[in-house]
């Protein structure tokens, strides 16, 4: 323990060289480098836990910067998980690393979080969350929560000392056409860093005892208007006794699709030219988009069907998968003899895939 670096911890009343040496020996998963992974990692790191991991398969966008604020306009293109880690490491050199460049799935998923005392959800996609929360179930470990939308953020700490679960507050994972995002509707930038704080805080007091833990409560916060509210919500025994993953963790579709993976897709489009459809906004369009492509924004969907050549294949694109998913719910009635094809992760994917 470095004394001097951590001197005003060191003395903090209720806290004190008890709380930091258990800091020193807790191992800390964060999933997710993005909005609300940066902050979280940023302070855990300063504050000295001695073992961080963090899983993501993204690299850095110019579209990151206003809010994910380790990365650098140089760091564009480039790995989050490297990038973050070099930065990290140049702010705390005594912390263990760990990263993982991947996406968190079914089969990984439980043999990476076994290796630590708690998970923190950075993520922005239910699939993940509910994994995350059904594989710490099964592991028996606590994982702090974080969601944003817009003005506003989620907070709250599940499974914590056989607490409720994340699904005592959300049982079933929406379907792909309930769901918002940020890259649709957009997030103000400090506003990952406040909820991504509140994680952190959350995190040290899993880990050290110190306070009263968000397990069992969930603060939401509004931006806008400065206004905190907390909701108390019950554990259900039924969803704190899983002892296996689900058979799979996606969208809750009422009617099923198709999908590729990004690196079949890339091999199938070197072959012969597929009729493409982004639907993502103008500006991440002009931003950045694969040849040939035929744009049409999610919200113009349904008017511009027409466009849409029934008699061939039809490859949905978007920024991570979410909104080509929503595509397809849409058009799935209007045209159900077209078949649509989802192209899995979106450009993300794709960008670390090529």
């Amino acid at each position: 323990m470095q004394a001097e670096r951590y001197n005003r911890q060191l003395i903090l009343k209720d806290f004190g060289p008890e709380a930091q040496q258990k800091l020193a020996n807790a191992a800390v998963l964060v999933v997710g480098a993005g909005g609300l992974g940066v902050p979280v990692l940023t302070y855990l790191n300063a504050m000295g836990v001695g073992t961080l991991g963090i899983v993501d398969n993204d690299v850095v966008a110019l579209s990151n910067l206003h809010r994910q604020v380790i990365y650098k306009e140089s760091d564009v293109g480039l790995s989050k998980v490297k990038t973050a880690i070099g930065a990290l490491k140049a702010q705390n050199a005594s912390t263990d690393f760990h990263g993982y460049g991947t996406f968190l799935t079914k089969d990984n998923a439980l043999e990476i979080i076994a290796g630590y005392d708690l998970v923190i959800d950075a993520t922005d996609n239910f699939p993940t969350r509910y994994l995350i929360n059904d594989a710490c179930v099964v592991l028996k470990k606590p994982f702090v929560y974080g969601a944003l939308h817009g003005f506003e953020g989620q907070i709250s700490v599940f499974n914590y000392k056989n607490g409720p679960t994340y699904r005592c507050l959300y049982p079933t994972m929406p379907k792909a056409d309930e769901v918002p995002n940020c890259n649709e509707h957009g997030v103000l930038g400090i506003v990952p860093g406040i909820v991504g704080n509140f994680q952190a805080l959350e995190a040290i007091k899993v880990l050290t005892g110190v306070g009263q833990v968000l397990s069992g409560k969930l603060l939401l916060f509004n931006g806008l208007g400065s206004v905190f509210q907390k909701i108390k919500f019950s554990r259900n025994p039924k969803n704190t006794k899983r002892i296996v993953l689900e058979a799979n963790y996606d969208f809750d579709c009422e009617m099923p699709f198709a999908s590729i993976s990004a690196a079949d897709f890339l091999v199938l489009n070197e072959k012969s030219q597929l009729q493409i459809i982004d639907v993502r906004t103008l500006a991440e369009f002009q931003g950045g988009h694969l040849p040939n492509s035929l744009h049409i924004p999610l919200h113009e969907l349904v008017g511009r069907a027409q466009e849409i050549n029934s008699d061939a294949p039809a490859y949905f694109l978007c920024q991570s998968g979410i909104r080509s998913q929503k595509a397809i719910a849409l058009l799935q009635e209007q045209i159900p003899t077209a078949r649509l094809i989802d192209i899995s992760g979106g450009m993300n994917r794709l960008k670390v895939t090529i």
